[in-house]
């Protein structure tokens, strides 16, 4: 039997990121397969030190640290609240205990990462934003640590833009070229696979999707957090049109708002928005907070994908402003191939309480998941 490293973001303190790698775990689980959740930790010596020398004139890189600089010391200002966030990593790491049981051994550098790779006949990447131009330098979730003669597979693995900046694309081109099966979440991603490698690609669903309904309840039980009706707020942006539209909400229905606030980014509105402020929230916690609201406001994909799999009234907003670095190409191609395009956010809130036929949607999701489950069981089942 082959035995299976899987390269997903798994110290990842984010809702979405470890419940897609919950997803594909518990899915390659489910095929029969051996795997590991492999463990890279970078070791930063002199080499390592000159290699990471171009990123700091990453743009890209750099305004993600510029912004989780500036969102520290914002919420610094307000020690009770500061205290509160620094509290809930420890609630994402008890999660991860929890929930991620295979791992590898910790692999400390570059060459012990290449040397751990021969314990491992296959290698699954994605999902999440993994291929995200800021994030290359590793070589990690490029699996250009792996061996020609080892069986590479990208599975819904998404690029998180709409371009790839013209400075990595050669690069790109290299990394792609030795995967053996390539597949995106996005429609964008299987456009940029093309154009840049010259590759045909799957597009698939997201590993949360992988998973029915039916599934996801045996792997996170139900479990009533707020105990009455609520519209479920889950905002990773800072558009104050946003909070507004769903103070409206609030009025137009007369429940109460629940929020995670300050996950993203820091805005000092959020300070007061929310009836109930939840910082101690785990993702099994986040699971049920939709499942059980009335209506789910987000600007998050995985916001959207829970309101999908329990059939919420649900309405979605951008996150990012349209653009070359906009990352709403995938909410877009969840929206579009679910032909749920009504349920985006144009000005008027009060879509959320338009019904929504979700046995045509289960039709068109059901038939993306056989699609998605025959291309990745196809790809473990290959000879390399």
């Amino acid at each position: 039997m082959k035995k299976v490293g899987l390269c997903v973001c798994h110290d990842t303190r984010n809702y979405g990121s470890q419940l897609q790698v919950l997803a594909t775990e518990v899915f390659v689980g489910k095929l029969g397969y051996e795997y590991e959740i492999i463990r890279y930790k970078k070791k930063y010596d002199a080499k390592m030190v000159l290699k990471s020398i171009p990123r700091l004139f990453n743009p890209i890189l750099m305004e993600g640290k510029i912004s989780g600089i500036k969102k520290i010391a914002h919420l610094k200002k307000y020690p009770d609240i500061y205290r509160k966030c620094q509290a809930r990593k420890k609630v994402f790491d008890n999660f991860a205990g929890e929930y991620f049981s295979n791992l590898s051994p910790v692999y400390y550098g570059y060459d012990a990462l290449k040397k751990g790779s021969d314990s491992y006949d296959a290698f699954v990447v994605g999902s999440d934003q993994l291929w995200l131009p800021s994030g290359l330098a590793s070589g990690f979730y490029t699996l250009e640590f792996v061996k020609d003669n080892k069986l590479k597979i990208a599975y819904a693995t998404s690029f998180g833009v709409s371009e790839i900046p013209f400075y990595q694309k050669r690069r790109t081109e290299r990394f792609l070229k030795r995967f053996d099966y390539l597949s995106s979440r996005e429609l964008k991603g299987v456009e940029i696979i093309k154009t840049v490698a010259g590759l045909d690609a799957e597009v698939v669903v997201d590993p949360t999707l992988l998973l029915t309904p039916e599934d996801w309840i045996e792997v996170i039980e139900n479990k009533r957090l707020v105990n009455e009706p609520y519209i479920f707020c889950y905002f990773l942006g800072t558009n104050q049109e946003h909070r507004r539209a769903a103070i409206e909400l609030k009025k137009q229905t007369g429940l109460k708002i629940v929020t995670l606030p300050f996950l993203d980014d820091f805005t000092e509105a959020d300070l007061e928005f929310g009836d109930i402020q939840l910082f101690d929230a785990s993702s099994a916690d986040f699971v049920n907070l939709i499942r059980n609201a009335e209506y789910v406001l987000t600007d998050s994909f995985h916001g959207s994908v829970f309101s999908i799999l329990n059939k919420k009234k649900f309405c979605t907003f951008n996150r990012f402003n349209d653009g070359t670095s906009s990352r709403n190409s995938r909410i877009d191609s969840l929206c579009s191939q679910l032909k749920l395009e009504d349920r985006r956010y144009k000005g008027d809130v009060s879509i959320v309480k338009n019904e929504i036929e979700y046995s045509l949607v289960y039709t068109r999701l059901n038939e993306l998941r056989a699609a998605s489950i025959a291309y990745l069981s196809g790809a473990l089942e290959a000879q390399k």
